[in-house]
Parts: structure tokens; C-alpha cells; sequence
């Protein structure tokens, strides 16, 4: 990878002056190095003494666990092969500040990238970028993560086609019941984000395992979605001190829903959850959608399915943090009422 390189700094936020004193080293040695002929291309929050050290700083930061905007990415691609192209003497460096996650996307996807769009005239090594990934990258995403590369592929390839129609969210189904109480059942919620910004939470669902093998969410009214969703339920737990538990979150873009209109996720396409032995090995996530707000397949919801709702809080979506600004506190708030937790 002689013209593509990373470098990841691992430093906490308690260890600020030592990532300070770090990045300071890297911009002297790529300056020496280089001189003017490199691109640092941030995937981490944008820093202001980073775009002072350095003449060429592009921020494209999303939050450290979750995927980026199907966009983003595709623009992350195109910003590094256009640099690379325009000089032979070019040199993108990636900063990625935190775990190996966003690394792995963008390099995996530029690869793919690489190998239908990439000019002869680019002199990087095809192997060596994939070794790299190989040894170094590879287990280092999330299952939503892994997904989006995917669908990258799949815009490359022609396989998934951009399609910027909305579509309706009517039903969540969970099937097969996590066990977050130890006695086989939970308290979930849902938290839906669309474009990184809050648009619905659900309340909060008493639910027992005793002859149940699913939990289902109907949204009323439907909800309308476009581009890329987050989904992340929670377990509202009164025996921790966080007071919830994630069961799962997901990711997903509305361009790659297949023509019946239903997505289903198992276990192993869940964040979280994957790694999770509460969460049952045969369980499935399932989101009904449709073209319409009123032509829609519906699970009915039979007697024992039927969950005791126990917290609502209508208003709590407006106190929400949005990803969007992901420099500060990622969590969302948690409120201190008997009702909702988000």
C-alpha cells in the first residue's frame, strides 16, 4: 500500500496531551516525508489543531460503532481514488482515532472500489491492500458495518439500484424472546433514527417468555423511512445501574429492501446481539414495510402475544441527542421518569 496508509491512534480521552504529542510526530514525518503531497482523510470527529498541522484535512468522521452513510461512503472512495489519480506522488493517509472498525469499512470498500473503478494510471498494489485487510482488519467490523460495504458493492456491481421512493414501516417483529430478566423474558424498546437524526421511540413492553416466541411492535401510524435507518432496541432493566441494556441494533439502507418489502436480520446480522448469548441462537428481526401507508401485509397479534405496555413518553424523542454531531456525549438522555428510558 504504497500510496494508501492509515494511522490509528488508540489514545482515550484520558490521554489527550499523549494524542496531541502523537499527531504532532505524524504531521513532522509526513511533512518531511511528503511535503505538500498528502491528504489526511479524518474518519473520526473533526479536530481543529489537526487542520492546523496539516494544509490537506478532510473530514469524514461518523460515530466509532455504528456504519456510515451509504453516501459517505461511496464519497470516501471517490475522494481517495481522485487524490491518488491526480499525482503519482500523492499520499492519502486515513486517521481513525479509537478502535479498528471504520479503518476496516473504508478499506474493504475501497478495495472493491479499487478493483472495478481505479485507473491504470493509480499505482497501488491490489494484494497488498487486501493481505493488509486480511491480517490486520478482518473481525474488526460490525455486523451493520459489514453490510454497508455490501451495499457498496452492490452500487458498484449493479446489483442494488439507488431507488429515492420512501417506504413504511408498519410492524417490528422479534422472534424468539431475549432473555434479559433470567427468567426468559425482557422489557424492550425501540429507538429508529433516519439520516443519524431521532424520528420514533416506542414504549416500553412488559414481556414473559411463558408461551410466547415473539413480540411484536406495531407502529401506528406508519412510519415513514428513507435512505439510511438505525434501529437499536433497548432493555429497560431496573436492576442496572444504567438503567438499559442494548438487545440489538441494526443498520440498513431503504435502496436494498427486495420487492416484497421485508427485511429480516438473524442473529449473526445483529449488532450486539451476535455476540450476545441472551439473545436466542434461532432469533430473527424482522421490519414489515411497504410501498404505501395502507397496502401492507400484517401480522395479527394473537392473545398471548399481546404485551403490557408500561412506559410511554411521547414527548421524550424532542430531548434526544442527534448522531449528527457525534464530538459530544453519543448516548441519548435518560430520563429520570417512571415511563419512558432513551
Amino acid at each position: 500500500m504504497e500510496n494508501l496508509s492509515a494511522v490509528v491512534m488508540f489514545a482515550s480521552e484520558d490521554h489527550e496531551t499523549t494524542y496531541v504529542s502523537n499527531i504532532t510526530d505524524v504531521a513532522q514525518m509526513l511533512l518531511k516525508k511528503h511535503g505538500e503531497n498528502y491528504l489526511i482523510v479524518n474518519l473520526s470527529d473533526r479536530r481543529n489543531d489537526m487542520h492546523k498541522m496539516h494544509r490537506q484535512v478532510i473530514d469524514f468522521g461518523w460515530p466509532e460503532t455504528l456504519a456510515p452513510p451509504l453516501e459517505r461512503l461511496c464519497n470516501i472512495c471517490k475522494c481517495i481514488d481522485s487524490y491518488l489519480n491526480g499525482n503519482q506522488k500523492n499520499v492519502v493517509v486515513i486517521h481513525c482515532k479509537g478502535g479498528l472498525g471504520r479503518l476496516a469499512v473504508v478499506l474493504s470498500a475501497y478495495i472493491d472500489y479499487s478493483n472495478i473503478c481505479s485507473s491504470d494510471i493509480q499505482n497501488l498494489d491490489q494484494f497488498s491492500m487486501k493481505n493488509f485487510y486480511d491480517n490486520k482488519l478482518a473481525g474488526c467490523t460490525h455486523p451493520s458495518q459489514r453490510r454497508y460495504v455490501h451495499y457498496f458493492a452492490g452500487l458498484l456491481s449493479g446489483g442494488i439500484s439507488i431507488n429515492n421512493n420512501p417506504l413504511f414501516l408498519h410492524q417490528i417483529v422479534i422472534r424468539g424472546v431475549p432473555n434479559f430478566d433470567g427468567k426468559g423474558g425482557c422489557c424492550p424498546y425501540i429507538k429508529i433514527y433516519q439520516g443519524m437524526k431521532p424520528v420514533y421511540v416506542s414504549g416500553v413492553l412488559l414481556v414473559r417468555a411463558a408461551n410466547l416466541n415473539q413480540i411484536i411492535v406495531t407502529l401506528d401510524p406508519c412510519l415513514q423511512l428513507r435512505s439510511d435507518i438505525l434501529v437499536k432496541c433497548y432493555n429497560k432493566s431496573s436492576n442496572s445501574s444504567a438503567n438499559r441494556e442494548m438487545i440489538f441494533r441494526c443498520q440498513f439502507h431503504t435502496c436494498a429492501v427486495n420487492n416484497n418489502n421485508s427485511l429480516k436480520f438473524g442473529k449473526t446480522d445483529l449488532d450486539e446481539a451476535c455476540q450476545d448469548s441472551r439473545f436466542p441462537s434461532h432469533g430473527q428481526v424482522e421490519f414489515v414495510l411497504s410501498e404505501s401507508v395502507h397496502n401492507w401485509n400484517k401480522y395479527e397479534i394473537s392473545d398471548t402475544e399481546r404485551n403490557i405496555l408500561i412506559g410511554n413518553s411521547p414527548e421524550s424523542i424532542e430531548r434526544w441527542n442527534s448522531y449528527e454531531n457525534f464530538a459530544g456525549p453519543l448516548e441519548d438522555i435518560t430520563f429520570e421518569s417512571g415511563h419512558c428510558f432513551v
